[in-house]
């Protein structure tokens, strides 16, 4: 018999939709809390009380996707007065770039990824040994970063993640009468749960470990981090001139993460180590020999065209022919036009992965409004200016990671350039000394903030991608599995920027 419902439970149950009454009660208390916070304690109080709330959005992005929550805190900031509709405005068209690549870069990978997915099926039944296997993701991630950027490289490892694993759980699934849904564990076989669940544990080391290797990668080069173009610019440095400047940082920093890489593969610690299970070796060598065996000439025709695409692809970004969101839609139409894809509902899908996401990054750039227009980092900023020279790039290395890895390392790259310049300009520091914090800024607002998903746009692309609940990919999973790259680059970072420059 159907429960019959009253108005107000009717609208409790549409809240947040099935998110736990607990979580939705949490939400209601933020909303009801920061009016009387900035009433009684002010914008400060309330605007770092609202960072952590959004924050908390993020940890349990697995309950409730984070756009619905997090968005209702942003638009209660703006009606309060924390930031204003022309600030988020001036945020987001600031970071147009980005909301290009993510819209037409990701699209893009998409439609290459029957290419990817055969190149990878190659690497993880050829390659038996996991930890050659991790450092080969590893480095395979750090190198793309370098002359890509992140959340490309992270959008390849999610085609790939989700592509693997709907291959083997296909198999795993009790198809009777039941259509397939890779989502969904309640039709799959007693005999391969266990195997499943290991399966789940190998795909999640195997993408932390790319994920992690964005980001020492992306820090080496002009092209590989929105702000080290930013950077880059404010201190006149050319492409190798910025390679140079960075690497007594940078290298150090690479060869720590892949030592990092193999003692966690060896150590089997922090949730890595785990094999690819025999039966599941087994359903993909076997589909990938099926995939090799039925492929017509317009299948080759198609994984040709893809292949030339994505060697364009890197020439392109490595080159900076073109915005990176440009360059992405670029490659939409080229795959599509030349590989048949001309329906208007097959294009779609493309899309359905990168909107999402690109709306929680322009939620984000509400709640950097915040810390913009009520200057939450300022004291910070001006204390750290106040310190002996010598002093100056290792707490600029710290300062940044910190702020990095709670805010937008964009934003806070943006914010201690720009007083850094001012100081050189006012002739309060010299032109070597300028250098050196502007290397401490880049590689602090890059390493350590790999901390947490918030702090690097890959990493929060990732846990709200659709391969993070397949592999259960949670937040605070994510950050107990950055923990030993967080701090054993971060350290190596601060030493390098201490004695090394």
């Amino acid at each position: 018999m159907q429960q019959v419902l009253t108005l107000p439970q009717a609208f409790s149950r549409n809240f947040l939709g099935n998110s736990p009454l607990w979580y939705k009660q949490v939400i209601i208390g933020f909303l009801i809390l920061n009016p009387a916070l900035l009433a009684m304690a002010g914008p400060t109080i309330a605007g770092w009380a609202l960072i952590f709330e959004f924050i908390f959005t993020l940890a349990l992005a697995l309950k409730c996707y984070p756009l619905q929550p997090g968005g209702l805190l942003a638009i209660e900031a703006v009606a309060i007065g924390l930031a204003s509709p022309d600030g988020v405005y001036h945020e987001v068209s600031s970071n147009l770039q980005v909301i290009l690549l993510l819209m037409f870069m990701v699209a893009g990978i998409y439609f290459m990824k029957d290419m990817l997915l055969a190149v990878f099926t190659r690497f993880l039944v050829g390659v038996k040994s996991k930890i050659v296997l991790s450092l080969l993701f590893s480095i395979t991630a750090a190198v793309l970063s370098a002359f890509l950027d992140a959340l490309t490289v992270t959008a390849v490892l999610i085609s790939v993640g989700v592509g693997f694993y709907s291959v083997y759980h296909k198999v795993a699934f009790d198809a009777g009468s039941h259509d397939h849904n890779y989502h969904n564990d309640d039709h799959v076989i007693e005999l391969h749960r266990e195997d499943l669940d290991q399966f789940r544990a190998f795909l999640r080391s195997l993408l932390m470990h790319g994920a992690v290797g964005t980001a020492p990668g992306g820090v080496t080069t002009l092209v590989g981090e929105p702000q080290n173009l930013l950077i880059a610019e404010k201190a006149s440095w050319e492409f190798v001139e910025f390679f140079l400047h960075m690497a007594p940082v940078t290298m150090p920093v690479l060869l720590s993460g892949l030592l990092t890489c193999v003692l966690m593969e060896k150590l089997k610690w922090f949730g890595y180590g785990a094999q690819l299970p025999s039966a599941v070796r087994t359903v993909l060598e076997d589909f990938d020999k099926q995939q090799r065996g039925k492929r017509s000439l317009r299948n080759n025709a198609t994984l040709i065209i893809q292949a030339i695409v994505a060697v364009l692809l890197v020439l392109a970004l490595a080159f900076h022919i073109a915005a990176v969101g440009l360059v992405g839609l670029m490659v939409i139409i080229i795959l599509t036009a030349f590989n048949g894809v001309i329906e208007e509902s097959k294009i779609g899908h493309a899309f359905e992965e990168a909107l999402p996401f690109t709306a929680l990054l322009i939620v984000f750039f509400s709640i950097v409004t915040v810390i913009h227009e009520q200057h939450l980092f300022n004291p910070i900023i001006d204390w750290v200016l106040t310190l002996e020279l010598d002093m100056q790039p290792r707490i600029f290395f710290v300062a940044n990671g910190v702020l990095s890895a709670i805010s937008d390392n964009v934003f806070v790259a943006t914010i201690y350039i720009n007083e850094v310049v001012g100081a050189l300009e006012a002739g309060l520091i010299d032109r070597a000394h300028f250098d050196k914090l502007a290397i401490a800024i880049n590689t602090g607002t890059n390493i350590p903030s790999v901390a947490t998903p918030n702090g690097q746009a890959a990493f929060l692309f990732l846990l709200t991608s659709a391969v993070a609940p397949l592999i259960r990919l949670s937040y605070g999973t994510m950050v107990w599995m950055a923990l030993p790259y967080t701090i054993t680059m971060s350290i190596v970072g601060y030493f390098a920027v201490s004695y090394m420059l």
